[in-house]
C-alpha cells in the first residue's frame, strides 16, 4: 500500500475523482450540448467555463495557504466546492442566465482550488516514506478516467436522454457533497517544524518556470487534435494501437523507473523522461510519422511514466514542510496557467507551420525543461554551501 491511512486517502481520491468526473462533465458536454436549449449560446458558456477555471487557478495558492493555516482543517476547505458546484448546476439547468451562470460557476472555482493541493498535500503527508513519489503520482493520474468519462461518456447520453443525464450529474454532485462532509473531521498532520518561509520558499520558487512548461507542451495538442489527425489521414480509432502500447510502457515506467525516484535522486527519472518525451515529440514532426505510431506510443509511454513520478519526487522534496499545502497550491496554479497558454501557443504554431509546427514546439519546450533543470541544479551546487535539491552535492 502506498499510504499510510489508505481508506481516508482512497476517500480523498473519491471525492476528487466524483468532483472532476461532474466539472469536465459539466463544461465539456453538458453546456456545449444543451446550450441552444437552455438557452446559453457559446460566449456564455464559454465565459462561464472561463470563469470557472480562471477563479480556480488565482485561488490555487491563497487555498492552499488557508489549509495551512486554518487548524489543518483539510476536510472544512474541501466542503465549498461540492455545494457551490451543485448550486451551478441547479442554476443552469432550472434557472439559465449567463450573467449570474458566470458569477456562479467563478465561484465554484474559488471554492474548487482547495481540492486539488488539498488531496496532493494529503497525499504526501500519508505516503508511506519510500514510496512518496509513486503515491504522488497515482493521485495525480486518479482523475484520467474521470475526466474521460465527462469528455466522452456525459456528450453522447446528454444527447440522447438529456432529462436523466442531468438527474444524473446533480446525484453524483449531491453523493459528492455528502463525501466531503464524510470528511469533515480530517486534518492533515502538523509539521515537525515551520520553518523559516522565504527561506524555505526559494527553491519552489525555482520549480515555478519548469511547472509551467511541462503542462504547457502537451497542452498544445488540446486545440489542434482533430484538425491534425484530418492532416494526417488518421482517426481516433488508429491511435487505439499506439495507446495501448503508451499505457502499458507507462504502467512499467512508473513502477520501475519510479522507485528510483523514491529510494534516490528524482532526476534519475525526471530527466530521461524528459529526454524520452522531447525525442518522441521531434520523431512526431518528422514526414512519415503514420508508420511510426506504436513505437512514438511506447516512447511516450515510458518518457511521461519517468517524468511524472521524477517531478512528483522533485516537488515533494523541494516543499517546504511547515507550508506544504501552501506550496502545492501555487505550484498547481503555476501548471493551470501552462494548460491556459498551450492552446494559444499550439493554434499559432499550427497555422504558422502545421504539424511539424505543433510538434517541433513541444519537442523545443520539453528540451527547454531539461536544459533549465540541469543550469539550475549546476547553479546549485556552484552555490557556497548549496545543495541543489533532491540531490547530493
Amino acid at each position: 500500500m502506498l499510504w499510510l491511512r489508505p481508506l481516508t486517502m482512497l476517500r480523498l481520491l473519491a471525492l476528487l475523482t466524483l468532483c472532476e468526473t461532474v466539472r469536465t462533465g459539466f463544461f465539456v458536454s453538458a453546456l456545449p450540448v444543451s446550450g441552444p436549449a437552455l438557452p446559453l449560446g457559446a460566449a456564455a458558456i464559454g465565459a462561464m467555463a472561463g470563469a470557472h477555471y480562471l477563479a480556480d487557478a488565482l485561488a490555487k495558492g491563497p487555498a492552499g495557504l488557508l489549509i495551512g493555516r486554518w487548524g489543518r482543517g483539510l476536510g472544512a476547505a474541501l466542503l465549498p466546492g461540492p455545494l457551490l458546484g451543485l448550486a451551478a448546476l441547479l442554476l443552469a439547468r432550472h434557472a439559465p442566465h449567463a450573467l449570474s451562470g458566470v458569477l456562479v460557476c467563478a465561484a465554484w472555482g474559488v471554492g474548487y482550488a482547495a481540492l486539488w493541493p488539498g488531496v496532493m498535500s494529503a497525499s504526501q503527508a500519508l505516503a508511506v516514506p519510500s514510496r512518496t513519489a509513486r503515491a504522488l503520482t497515482v493521485s495525480n493520474l486518479s482523475v484520467a478516467p474521470a475526466i474521460l468519462t465527462g469528455a466522452l461518456v456525459v456528450g453522447p447520453l446528454m444527447k440522447g436522454w438529456p432529462d436523466l443525464t442531468w438527474t444524473a450529474l446533480m446525484v453524483t454532485q449531491l453523493l459528492t457533497a455528502l463525501l466531503a462532509l464524510s470528511l469533515l473531521r480530517v486534518r492533515l498532520p502538523a509539521p515537525e517544524r515551520a520553518g523559516a518561509v522565504w527561506r524555505d520558499w526559494r527553491p519552489v520558487a525555482g520549480l515555478l518556470p519548469a511547472a509551467f512548461v511541462q503542462t504547457l507542451a502537451p497542452a498544445l495538442l488540446s486545440t489542434v487534435l482533430y484538425p491534425l489527425l484530418d492532416r494526417l489521414n488518421l482517426t481516433v480509432r488508429d491511435l487505439l494501437p499506439g495507446g495501448a502500447l503508451a499505457l502499458a510502457t507507462f504502467g512499467l515506467s512508473v513502477w520501475l523507473i519510479g522507485r528510483r525516484a523514491d529510494r534516490g535522486n528524482p532526476r534519475r527519472a525526471l530527466l530521461p523522461g524528459l529526454l524520452l518525451l522531447a525525442g518522441t515529440f521531434a520523431l512526431a514532426a518528422l514526414p512519415g510519422v503514420t508508420g511510426l505510431l506504436p513505437l512514438l506510443g511506447a516512447l511516450l509511454g515510458a518518457g511521461y511514466g519517468a517524468f511524472i513520478t521524477g517531478w512528483n519526487g522533485l516537488v515533494a522534496r523541494t516543499l517546504p514542510e511547515g507550508q506544504r499545502a501552501a506550496a502545492w497550491g501555487t505550484v498547481m496554479a503555476v501548471e493551470a496557467l501552462g494548460y491556459a497558454a498551450g492552446p494559444v501557443l499550439g493554434g499559432v504554431a499550427w497555422q504558422l507551420a502545421g504539424v511539424p509546427g505543433v510538434f517541433g514546439l513541444g519537442a523545443a519546450v520539453f528540451l527547454g525543461a531539461l536544459l533549465y533543470d540541469l543550469l539550475r541544479h549546476r547553479a546549485a551546487r556552484r552555490a557556497p554551501g548549496g545543495e541543489a535539491v533532491g540531490g547530493k552535492r
